[in-house]
């Protein structure tokens, strides 16, 4: 599943690439299942119709959504779920599988949604709506929203409030959002914090020490263009992976020596996942 950097990244893409741009055609492709993904709407020709002719005025992100606001008072929410893939490309680039929405700018070229998974959510509203939208509402922390910039002293707080154990809390959307497993265990690494933890417990040295390893971890990520896991793992809007993958410190490193103390990295099981981190350095 793309996570925060990844689609932070994509955000920033999409503003370089798509803003000013003006709508020719969208095709959500028949025989593809694809309306599953607009399911929204009750027909493929009501959502086509709604961005039809509409230029992309700007780009925005809430949370692990994109907002792509158009010039006709409307907005085009996309959720990627766990496989989606956006994609600027040719018009006379072959049309990958499980390609099923198309959109066609008057310059040429097109954006695509690709989704082997079909749990993608893509729809348009009112832009005078979205405020009101509950799955765009949310009290959990955006460490990279920059209009309400997270402090220290803050996020301290936050936790203190939680008596939960770190790696259940890094990971609890309801907390903060989008660092998924990767992410949580190289922060907590970085931090030198275990992952059992409790939260309630930390000093205020440990709270500077994960706020720095926090902010640093998902800048470094969107850096490196975001994490690839994998062969299907996250791609940029031009297809190319991100490179974080090659500066991870312990996700499924396991056995191997920590980069730190050189002591055998461990796993454990918590909440019918693994985490990894060194027994020797995170306390």
């Amino acid at each position: 599943m793309p996570e925060l950097p990844e689609i932070e990244v994509l955000k920033r893409d999409l503003e370089k690439e798509v803003v000013g741009r003006r709508i020719k055609d969208a095709n959500v492709r028949p025989g593809t299942n694809a309306m599953k993904i607009v399911g929204r709407h009750g027909r493929r020709k009501e959502f086509q119709e709604l961005l039809e002719g509409a230029k992309i005025e700007h780009i925005r992100r809430i949370g692990r959504r994109l907002l792509i606001e158009l010039d006709n008072e409307r907005t085009m929410v996309v959720a990627l779920g766990d496989s989606g893939l956006l994609l600027k490309t040719s018009a006379t680039e072959e049309i990958a599988p499980n390609t099923h929405i198309v959109i066609e700018w008057t310059i040429g070229g097109h954006l695509r949604l690709v989704d082997p998974d079909k749990k993608a959510d893509v729809y348009v509203c009112p832009t005078e709506d979205i405020p009101t939208l509950k799955e765009l509402q949310s009290d959990a922390i955006d460490p990279l929203d920059a209009q309400n910039p997270l402090t220290w002293q803050h996020f301290s707080s936050l936790l203190e409030d939680r008596a939960e154990e770190m790696k259940k809390l890094m990971m609890d959307e309801n907390f903060i959002l989008g660092l998924g497993d990767i992410y949580s265990d190289e922060i907590l690494w970085t931090a030198a914090l275990r992952y059992d933890r409790k939260s309630n417990e930390l000093s205020s040295q440990d709270v500077r020490r994960l706020y720095r390893a926090l902010v640093e971890i998902l800048m470094e990520a969107i850096k490196a263009r975001g994490t690839t896991w994998g062969p299907e793992g996250f791609r940029d809007l031009h297809g190319d992976m991100g490179t974080f993958q090659h500066e991870i410190k312990v996700f499924e490193r396991d056995g191997e020596p920590c980069r730190r103390c050189r002591n055998p990295l461990e796993k454990a099981k918590v909440a019918g996942s693994f985490t990894y981190f060194c027994p020797q350095c995170q306390v």
